[in-house]
């Protein structure tokens, strides 16, 4: 049985369901509406959304508003699928003529014959669909075109309708599943909402009255329409609870009006005729029974427009039409702003297909495209503002998971540097990881000196200039170079990876900046960029680690000027002045309680043993307890006469007998007393190494490392990095050059792209000129 208009049907007559311009705008939207959704085309074309729990009477609904019934309940259509219903009022369409559009085009396919068949199309088209996508329910609707003499200009989206529970065989999450897909069906402005829901439920104890207020909170372009009114109307007697139902009490507000609609619950065989007969004797019983067994019927004054699928149908119509003419300039100012987009996307394709085969206009793209990378990021180096920072700028802890440092090492607290809550990126990055290496570095102590260092490098400095002195910056140096060693190294990790992240930034500076810019297209090409781009920062951080270490080396080095500890000597006293009074006072370093004892050796008392000459003994080594004070004070005293011979201690160095020394203990006896009242050789040694290494961390931090770290990143940024790319890029054959464009496949594929921009471009010009013309006329 086919769908087409018989000769022996007459058509009817205009029901009112508009004027000829109010058609030709309604096929104009209803044409855009179709593009839009098989080319993703985003345009605020004003719509209605309808909106329910799953049995609240949406799908029959629909059916009242098409004139025809189709099954739709038995296959269950709406559940798994949004539905576009695009109506056409067309006089002479006797018979419903139903076509679905192409699933990936705005083209529409036959009529669906017999017309009670559409039910089974949509269900076999939902089945294929979720099968391929592996899902229960999916968000990309179906669009069904109706042309009929009976069904008013209207176009309603239907949505699945909200559910609680997932049936057997589907996923758990199938309620939320359809829920947010609702939602994001319902959130755009230009649509409508058509809120149904039963009579029997009150507004108090309303599933999903407060779904639908979370999307519109005022109910400003929602449509409440409470379904089966019919079965409410028993429980009325007087007029005062007709009219308070008919309010809604206050649950919607006192601007919303809701319509009070009831159907035909006949589901059995009947001529499409029958059915529209059956709906409007509906209609008609429901009014007759507030009119004829209430008392006092109800307000009709106020509430009679509100009852009835006719006038739900009437306002709907008309409200949409509404919409559409307030709706038309801006329609008509996007579809000249698409038009022209779609026009500048079609010549790049044709641009790219035109150089694809064209290897010196490739090349000669190419270049331009990767100096103007490294322009770029120069020009993000010396600072830029036209990137928006809170997309494309990181915060210091940002930067830091990203860049794998999430630390500095030694350190346990968090360092936080100036501006660290801030989103940054480019130059104002880079100086905040200087600044931040700067507190790292500062807030890094000397570590801790054990006595077993401080004896072990004394014994190392026997026999050389510079005693304590020395030995205090030999530990300082070894302190310097375990424990900033490795800042350094971390922050010319942190430092990379700003550099890298400007590949990111330059590339959308170009994007935004240089709509001509014909190779951005070419991902193979855009990979080996940012490949070269991150092959040359790794290399940038691989010198700069060295020449940080240069640095460090210099500065810790004995010749650097920061090490001549000769210059901390304010009293003239010489090396070998010095040499001699540390041998004087061994013996209380080998006398000296054993760690942790609280009681002397016995033989360690000097003063109450006298000592005959042959038991004396000329220490050569320096105690890590002598004072140097003390050891100042006897290389005056032997310096002074007090102490006859001061070549005693070199002599015994050189094997020369104990015997022959001249010694007057008297004298050493009483440095020896002194030492007590003086802190220690240890103490003195761990204060001047302490000393030694702050100067040292400062020198670094504050001239050296910072002047290294910018000519070792910046500079080359800037000077190198365009050269260093290109080498990388096109110093190769044309064969290797071109595997970068023009990939198996790849012209096939550009080919498909122009020609779907070219149907994009005609349809949408065709939208635009049948707007204009609409246009005019309003």
């Amino acid at each position: 049985m086919s769908c087409a208009s018989s000769s022996s049907k007459r058509a009817p007559p205009a029901l009112g369901y508009g004027s000829n311009e109010a058609r030709a705008r309604y096929e104009a939207y209803s044409r855009l509406q179709a593009t839009a959704l098989a080319f993703g085309e985003q345009l605020s074309i004003p719509e209605i959304v309808a909106v329910g729990g799953q049995s609240d009477g949406k799908s029959s609904l629909l059916e009242a508003l098409l004139g025809f019934r189709f099954n739709v309940r038995e296959v269950e259509m709406g559940t798994r699928r949004p539905l576009v219903l695009q109506m056409i009022h067309e006089p002479a369409a006797v018979d419903p003529r139903c076509r679905l559009q192409h699933e990936d085009d705005e083209e529409y396919g036959p009529v669906i014959v017999p017309h009670y068949a559409v039910a089974e199309a949509i269900k076999l088209r939902t089945e294929e669909h979720l099968k391929k996508i592996r899902a229960a329910v999916s968000s990309k609707p179906i669009v069904m075109r109706v042309e009929y003499a009976y069904c008013p200009n209207l176009t309603i989206i239907d949505t699945p309708g909200f559910i609680l529970k997932a049936k057997k065989g589907e996923p758990e999450s199938t309620p939320d599943d359809i829920l947010q897909m609702v939602r994001a069906l319902a959130l755009p402005p230009n649509r409508l909402l058509l809120f149904l829901q039963q009579s029997s439920v009150e507004w108090c104890s309303s599933l999903w009255l407060d779904t639908v207020r979370s999307i519109d909170p005022g109910f400003h372009r929602t449509v409440v329409v409470v379904s089966k009114f019919d079965n409410r109307l028993g429980e009325f007697a007087e007029k005062w609870e007709v009219d308070r139902y008919l309010s809604a009490g206050g649950y919607l507000g006192d601007h919303v009006r809701p319509f009070f609609v009831a159907l035909p619950k006949d589901r059995g065989s009947v001529t499409n005729e029958e059915f529209r007969s059956q709906i409007a004797s509906v209609d008609a019983e429901v009014l007759k029974h507030l009119r004829e067994r209430i008392s006092g019927g109800f307000s009709e004054d106020k509430y009679s427009g509100s009852i009835g699928f006719g006038n739900l149908r009437n306002y709907l119509e008309a409200e949409l039409q509404r919409r559409y003419r307030e709706a038309a300039p801006a329609t008509l100012a996007l579809l000249e702003r698409r038009c022209n987009e779609v026009a500048a996307e079609l010549a790049t394709a044709d641009a790219k297909l035109s150089t694809a085969g064209d290897i010196a206009s490739l090349r000669k793209s190419a270049m331009i495209h990767t100096a103007a990378v490294a322009g770029h990021m120069g020009g993000l180096l010396h600072g830029a503002a036209d990137l928006d920072p809170l997309e494309w700028g990181l915060t210091t802890d940002e930067e830091r998971v990203q860049s794998g440092a999430k630390k500095w090492p030694g350190l346990t607290a968090d360092i936080q540097p100036p501006n660290a809550i801030l989103k940054l990126y480019g130059g104002a990055s880079f100086e905040r990881v200087l600044t931040e290496f700067k507190c790292a570095a500062c807030s890094l102590e000397c570590p801790s000196i054990s006595r077993e260092t401080v004896a072990n490098v004394l014994l190392a400095h026997v026999g050389r200039s510079g005693g304590t002195f020395a030995a205090a910056a030999s530990i300082a140096r070894a302190a310097a170079q375990s424990w900033l060693g490795p800042l350094l190294d971390t922050v010319c990790d942190r430092l990379g990876h700003v550099l890298r992240n400007l590949f990111d930034l330059a590339v959308e500076r170009i994007r935004t900046q240089d709509s001509t810019n014909s190779v951005t297209g070419y991902v193979a090409f855009q990979a080996a960029v940012r490949q070269a781009h991150e092959g040359f920062v790794q290399e940038l951080v691989k010198e700069c680690k060295g020449l940080v270490r240069h640095e460090l080396a210099a500065i810790t080095s004995p010749y650097s000027h920061l090490n001549f500890w000769e210059n901390s000597f304010g009293d003239g006293i010489t090396a070998d002045m010095h040499g001699a009074v540390t041998d004087a006072v061994t013996e209380e370093l080998e006398n000296q309680a054993p760690q942790g004892s609280s009681k002397p050796q016995a033989a360690a008392r000097v003063s109450d043993c006298p000592l005959k000459e042959s038991q004396l003994t000329i220490p050569e080594t320096p105690s890590p307890e002598q004072s140097s004070s003390d050891a100042k004070r006897k290389e005056y005293a032997i310096a002074s006469g007090r102490i006859a011979d001061v070549t005693f201690a070199t002599r015994k160095r050189h094997g020369m007998p104990v015997g022959a020394v001249s010694t007057r203990i008297g004298p050493l006896k009483e440095a020896r007393h002194s030492l007590n009242k003086t802190k220690s050789v240890y103490d003195e040694v761990c204060s001047l190494a302490i000393e030694q290494f702050t100067r040292i961390r400062e020198v670094l931090v504050e001239r050296s490392v910072p002047a290294a770290l910018n000519a070792g990143f910046l500079t080359p940024c800037q000077e190198r990095l365009a050269l260093a790319l290109g080498l990388e890029l096109f110093a190769v054959s044309d064969e290797q050059f071109m595997d970068m464009f023009v990939a198996p496949g790849m012209l096939e594929q550009l080919e498909n792209e122009r020609a779907s921009l070219q149907k994009r471009y005609k349809t949408l010009r065709s939208c635009l000129h049948e707007f204009r013309t609409l246009a005019r006329s309003l």
